[in-house]
């Protein structure tokens, strides 16, 4: 299982390595309206972004059972 979480997470880094790397000025401007927004508003793109990932790691784990 340890193993399974840290390959999860070099891939989150990976993935989220690809927009600075690929687009940077899109990637900056994107980055500046998120600053930009409130902490309610960023709390419930936290939220959502949470909520999304657990559905699809509950999903997945049942499909790949």
């Amino acid at each position: 299982m340890t193993q399974s979480l840290l390959l999860a997470f070099a891939l989150m880094l990976v993935i989220e390595g690809l927009m600075p790397f690929a687009a940077p000025a899109v990637w900056r401007e994107a980055f500046r309206r998120l600053a930009q927004l409130s902490d309610g508003q960023i709390r419930f793109l936290g939220l959502s972004s949470m909520l999304l990932g657990l559905t699809l790691w509950f999903v997945l784990s049942l499909v790949f059972r």
